[in-house]
């Protein structure tokens, strides 16, 4: 072997051996346990960072690892590859969407490539393309015929310059971030999917994924926000209007002191019709944000309507104020405001000093004042009549009861989850697959003419989609009644890409369905890596998805994922890597200094994978210390002759030395394999093995039992690597005399016979201080063991003129005295 580590050409070998025997084509008939190991796939975006390394190295050695377990592993990827930023980048550098894309999708793969990543490339797939987004549209088209489908108006972000919607990231201070115009609300017709009639579903199964981060699981019964509660009915005085309200607090109807409605409620649109100021403050909110994360930071503005609610239950007349923190898309876009015990409703109030009426007190009798701060816990009833003294529970029977009688108000199962608004006003998309006919309405396009196929060489503008100015593309038939008619010409949002193709993975080169037979063999995914910024939105969609393609029969299990697992971001200087911040790192430029092997390496050494990792140049230029070190070791070792080792070779007398570094090495590899299998911190991995290398090159002696000691090590050494470190392992292990590949292995066996000790180091202890190391026989007596302690000279030293009280002993671990002074 070179005597000097190599890392382009150590690497450039392995690849190209990996590339020649497809070694990561996965088989769909093998008799081996199948193991389906998936990250979340990336947005082409043209390079590869240092958040992308780490997630797909964190699934690389997962894969590995199980495919030394003698497992079929599936290991695939490929290219979420819709979305904005490719339109963005297409008005920028005056290229289509589409050329940009591929473009992207080639430099990243060719970067995947120089890291090693054990991908079944066989089974690539890009969203973008025809064949795989022909797939989804089908599927929409079957959930429009089971009712799952519906179109409704909706309220969006619009920019009136670009002529577009606008997602609320892309509103800035009010304005759409490339026009600088002034946002509105905008209510048009938008497709949604009925994600809410598997709401129970989707809240009850979490409870069957053990495998899932109790942290996105909690997330997940956020976001769904199941309640139950009541809708209550309030009269209008003077007026034939009813305002309906929900609450999952009616223990507190009788505090409150205002009713907050949004401004596109129909009685805001009512109250303003004489009112120029209303009107006036109903379209500034217009020009507002629609997301409702915005709403608990922003300044909370209102206008009284003039209006008075009726509280049905004891007469008073409530002012009804319009309010920008109410959202006409979430319940009924009316509140009952009980500023004591709701912040936003608090903060309200006293913006525009509203009365705030305490009905809530703590059960624990301590006093608040709602003046101060506002109390949101349960309690007991206060300042309410008859409901004085209740708990929650006995206040929202006794109300619901006194509701129903005066035909006021029903109980009510709600939920925060909405249903998902999958219509998207922009060009880079799947084309939704619907044709609006004059005389039969919607109308799903037929199966036999899907995929409906976007048009690539169009020009984007900015101002609006192309596809609305293409009659080739807009102008079609009716396939009801054949007469002319217009495509939808909106496409679907991108989580409708990214919600299914774990499943289209098991099968890209079907033809004929979406899915077939191989999905029910590899699906469910066995362990999902991404970031937790994905824990709501695309998890939960792809949850929704899966059970919907079950339903259809497509699929037969009932989650798509069985274990997930969630990474820590990459640091530096404190913040995470960002271009806007100027603190990234290339990994390009490591590889090419480094090798990808060393890129590898510290990124799975610098912290376990659910935490954030720090950067550290240092820390990258010990891991590529370590690979020389290792490789300088090898080349030693074989320099004086590679040895055999004989199926009977554990059976030999060993000395001392040589036993303890067998025992060294064979709990090594004991915990090495849990911290694979079990724990995935290979940083703790790692570091075993640094430690058991420097115990290797601590071994004195040259005779052949020492050196089949060390190539029984080294081998070793290079197994629990190899999923790390994939390029350098495969070149020492043929180094070491092995006639195999090392990615052929099997994960290698503890030898318990190697563990067996004799002897054992134990600690003496005199008052809890150390004052000794002796070695003793496993057996030996209690009486023995203290004889040979206090026989120690270091021992002896320390009990001159002190009386020994007790002595206690901790077997095969430690022995304190415990000793007091003479008189």
């Amino acid at each position: 072997m070179d005597q000097n580590y190599n890392p382009k050409e150590v690497e450039q070998i392995a690849q190209s051996y990996w590339q020649e025997h497809n070694t990561f084509q996965a088989q769909d008939d093998s008799k081996k346990p199948k193991y389906y190991c998936l990250s979340m796939f990336p947005y082409p975006s043209g390079n590869l960072h240092m958040g992308h390394v780490r997630n797909y190295a964190i699934g690389d050695v997962i894969a590995r690892h199980q495919r030394m377990l003698g497992k079929n592993v599936l290991h695939p990827i490929g290219w979420d590859a819709f979305g904005l930023p490719a339109e963005n980048a297409a008005l920028k550098h005056n290229v289509p969407p589409a050329e940009w894309t591929d473009k992207n999708i080639a430099n990243m793969k060719a970067q995947f490539l120089q890291l090693g990543f054990s991908f079944d490339w066989s089974r690539e797939i890009a969203t973008c393309k025809p064949e795989y987004y022909r797939w989804e549209q089908w599927f929409f088209t079957q959930l429009f015929a089971k009712g799952l489908v519906y179109r409704k108006n909706s309220i969006v972000n619009w920019d009136p310059v670009d002529q577009t919607v606008l997602a609320n990231e892309q509103v800035i201070n009010g304005r759409g971030w490339r026009s600088g115009a002034l946002v509105e609300r905008k209510e048009i017709p938008q497709w949604f999917l009925k994600i809410t009639a598997y709401a129970d579903e989707l809240l009850a199964d979490l409870d069957a994924l053990p495998g899932w981060p109790e942290q996105v699981k909690t997330m997940q019964r956020n976001w769904i926000g199941r309640s139950v509660g009541i809708n209550i009915s309030f009269k209008i005085a003077n007026e034939p209007h009813i305002l309906q309200v929900y609450t999952s607090r009616p223990d507190t109807i009788m505090g409150v002191t205002f009713m907050a409605i949004a401004a596109e409620h129909p009685l805001a649109t009512h109250a303003a019709k004489n009112n120029p100021k209303l009107q006036q403050f109903i379209a500034e909110c217009q020009q507002g944000t629609t997301a409702e994360a915005d709403l608990a930071t922003m300044e909370k503005l209102g206008m009284d309507t003039g209006l008075k609610a009726i509280n049905p239950l004891d007469g008073t007349q409530i002012p009804i104020w319009i309010a920008n923190y109410v959202l006409s898309e979430y319940g009924s876009g009316a509140i009952m405001a009980v500023p004591a015990h709701d912040e936003r409703d608090w903060e309200f109030a006293k913006k525009y000093n509203l009365p705030i009426k305490q009905v809530i007190t703590p059960s624990d009798g301590s006093s608040i004042d709602v003046e101060q701060a506002v109390y949101t816990e349960p309690g007991l009833v206060i300042n309410s009549g008859k409901y004085n003294g209740a708990d929650f529970n006995s206040a929202f029977n006794a109300v619901l009861q006194d509701l129903q009688l005066l035909h006021a108000g029903t109980e009510q199962v709600n939920y925060r989850l909405r249903d998902w608004g999958v219509s998207r006003q922009r060009y880079w998309g799947a084309p939704i697959p619907i044709i609006y006919c004059d005389s039969c309405g919607a109308v799903p396009v037929p199966a036999k003419d899907l995929p409906v196929v976007l048009p690539l060489n169009v020009t984007i503008t900015g101002a609006g989609s192309p596809l609305k100015k293409m009659p080739e593309f807009c102008n079609t038939t009716c396939p009801n009644c054949g007469k002319a008619a217009q495509r939808e010409t909106d496409t679907f949002d991108t989580f409708i890409e990214s919600s299914w193709y774990y499943a289209r993975y098991a099968c890209p080169d079907q033809n004929e369905a979406m899915l077939d037979q191989r999905a029910n063999y590899w699906t469910p995914v066995d362990q999902y890596i991404g970031g937790i910024e994905h824990a709501i939105l695309h998890l939960l969609y792809s949850r929704f998805f899966h059970k919907a393609m079950r339903d259809m029969g497509l699929v037969k299990s009932n989650e798509p994922f069985t274990n997930l697992l969630t990474q820590g971001t990459v640091l530096k200087d404190g913040s995470k890597m960002s271009k806007s911040v100027g603190n990234t790192v290339d990994p390009l430029d490591l590889i090419e200094k480094y090798g990808a092997d060393t890129v590898r390496l510290f990124i799975m050494f610098a912290a376990p994978p659910e935490q954030s990792l720090e950067w550290s140049d240092a820390a990258v230029d010990g891991a590529y210390r370590f690979l020389k070190r290792l490789w300088n070791t090898v080349q030693q070792h074989v320099s004086t002759g590679i040895v055999e080792l004989k199926p009977d070779y554990n059976k030999q007398e060993f000395n001392t030395a040589q036993k303890a570094l067998r025992y060294k090495l064979h709990s090594t590899l004991g915990k090495v394999s849990d911290d694979y299998e079990r724990r995935f911190t290979f940083n703790t991995a790692i570091a075993a093995n640094m430690e058991l290398l420097n115990a290797v090159n601590s071994l004195n002696g040259d005779g052949v039992l020492d050196q089949q000691i060390r190539q029984e090590a080294l081998n070793l050494i290079i197994l629990m690597l190899s999923p790390i470190t994939p390029h350098i392992t495969h070149a020492l292990w043929h180094a070491l005399g092995n006639k195999t590949a090392v990615i052929d292995e099997p994960w290698p066996k503890v030898d318990h016979s190697a563990l067996q000790q004799d002897t054992v180091n134990m600690v003496v202890q005199i008052n809890g201080k150390v004052r000794a190391n002796i070695e003793v026989g496993v057996d030996v007596a209690k009486h023995e063991l203290e004889q040979l302690a206090q026989q120690n000279e270091n021992v002896q030293k320390h009990l001159v003129g002190k009386s020994i009280k007790k002595i206690i002993i901790v077997p095969r671990k430690l022995l304190n005295i415990v000793v007091e002074e003479q008189e």
